[in-house]
C-alpha cells in the first residue's frame, strides 16, 4: 500500500500530457493556466489509475460482516479507494453490537454507538481515545409515544448513527423507527412505514427534548447520515425504503437532501445516487480533498458500491470496482463487509490501528 506514495509512473504520463499544453501556451506567448495544467494532469478514461495518497491522512472502516451481523470488525485504507482487513479478518471487540457509527467529540474522542437489537429498548455508546479499546459510556431510552406525525410508533430502534456538529457543539443522534407490523402477505408495508428520528445531546447523557422527525416529507427513509457541506448548510444522505416499482422508481436507492441548517428544513431528495436496492452508506472526502466517496452495500453482503462527486451535490457517478478484472477496478473492498461507517484518521493512528490488530501474515 504504501508504495502508492511514488506514483512515479502516473508522473510519466502526467508529465507527457502536460508538455503539449506548456508548448501551445508557449507558442501563443502565454503561460498555461493552473486550471489547465490541472485538466491536462488528468489520466484519460479508462487508462490506468495511481490514487493519491496523502503522508499523514488514512481512512478507518468500522464494519460487521456478512457472516456475523452487528459485530465490529476494522478495514483501512490509505487513499480511500483500495481496503483491507484488520485483524485477520476476526472482531476487535468482544463487547460491541450494531451498526457501527462513529463520531469524534470537542475533546477528541471517539464516540461508538451501537444497539443489541432493533427490539433493543436502550440506544447503546462506548468511548475511546485511540479507537483501539472501546469501553462503555452510557446508555440512551427514547421514548416513542407521542411523536409529532408518527403516531402508534412500534418499538424499533434501527441502526443508531450519530453525528457531531462543531458549529452548534452539539451530537445529533438519528435511526429509524417503524409504525406498521411486517406481515407475510406483505412484509413491505413494515419498511414502507419506517421514518428518520432524531434527538441532539451536548454529552451523550442528557438528551434535548423527545425524538421528533428529521424530515417533513412522507417518505420512508433509514440508514440516514449528515455530512456539512463546504458550500455551506449540511446534506443527508438517506436510504429511499420504498419497494421500487413503476410508481416508486427511486425505491431501495441512496439519494440526498440538502438544507442551510442542521435539522432542516431538508428538501425532498434528488434522484439516486445508486442503483436499487443499496442501502448503509457511508461518505468520505478523498485524501487530496477533491472528490466525496459514497460507498453502500448490494444487500444483503454481495458487495459494496461506490459514488462520487466533486460537490456533495453531485453530478455523481458510479465507479468501478469490485468487477473481477483488476484492470477495471478503481476501488477494490474486502470480501462480505457489510453495515458500517468510514471516518478519516491520521497516519498514526494508522499505524497503530495496523500494529494492535495485525493480520499475522
Amino acid at each position: 500500500m504504501r508504495s502508492l506514495r511514488h506514483p512515479g509512473w502516473q508522473s510519466l504520463i502526467g508529465l507527457s500530457l502536460l508538455v503539449p499544453s506548456l508548448s501551445a501556451a508557449a507558442q501563443a506567448g502565454g503561460a498555461a493556466t493552473p486550471a489547465a495544467a490541472t485538466q491536462a494532469l488528468e489520466v484519460p478514461p479508462g487508462a490506468p489509475e495511481t490514487p493519491y495518497v496523502h503522508p499523514d491522512k488514512a481512512y478507518l472502516f468500522a464494519h460487521m460482516t456478512k457472516e456475523r451481523y452487528g459485530v465490529l470488525y476494522y478495514s483501512v485504507s490509505v487513499d480511500g479507494l483500495h481496503w483491507r482487513r484488520l485483524n485477520g479478518g476476526k472482531p476487535v471487540s468482544a463487547d460491541y453490537h450494531g451498526h457501527a457509527s462513529i463520531a469524534q467529540g470537542p475533546d477528541g474522542r471517539y464516540f461508538l454507538v451501537g444497539n443489541k437489537s432493533d427490539s433493543d429498548p436502550l440506544i447503546r455508546f462506548w468511548v475511546s481515545t485511540d479507537l483501539i479499546r472501546w469501553t462503555p459510556y452510557g446508555t440512551y431510552q427514547p421514548s416513542l409515544s407521542d411523536i409529532p406525525g408518527h403516531a402508534n410508533a412500534l418499538q424499533r430502534i434501527g441502526a443508531p448513527k450519530l453525528y457531531y456538529d462543531k458549529p452548534s457543539s452539539q451530537f445529533l443522534l438519528t435511526w429509524h423507527t417503524p409504525t406498521v407490523p411486517g406481515i407475510p402477505a406483505d412484509p413491505e408495508r413494515y419498511w414502507a412505514s419506517q421514518r428518520t428520528l432524531y434527538v441532539v445531546s451536548k454529552d451523550l447523557k442528557t438528551f434535548d427534548k423527545a425524538p421528533r422527525r428529521l424530515f417533513d416529507w412522507d417518505l420512508a427513509t433509514i440508514d440516514t447520515i449528515i455530512q456539512p457541506d463546504p458550500e455551506g448548510g449540511y446534506c443527508a444522505i438517506i436510504k429511499d425504503e420504498r419497494y421500487p416499482s413503476y410508481n416508486w422508481t427511486t425505491g431501495k436507492t441512496i439519494r440526498i437532501s440538502c438544507a442551510p441548517s442542521l435539522l432542516g428544513p431538508y428538501p425532498n431528495p434528488g434522484p439516486p445516487i445508486s442503483p436499487n436496492f443499496r442501502e448503509a452508506p457511508t461518505v468520505i472526502r478523498s485524501p487530496d480533498d477533491k472528490d466525496w466517496l459514497i460507498y453502500y452495500e448490494q444487500y444483503a453482503g454481495t458487495s459494496y458500491g461506490l459514488s462520487k462527486a466533486p460537490r456533495l451535490q453531485g453530478p455523481w457517478y458510479q465507479v468501478s470496482g469490485n468487477a473481477g478484472i483488476k484492470k477495471w477496478n478503481r476501488y477494490e473492498m474486502p470480501d462480505g463487509v457489510r453495515h458500517g461507517s468510514m471516518i478519516a484518521i491520521s497516519r498514526k493512528e494508522y499505524d497503530a490501528l495496523v500494529a494492535a490488530f495485525p493480520n499475522g501474515e
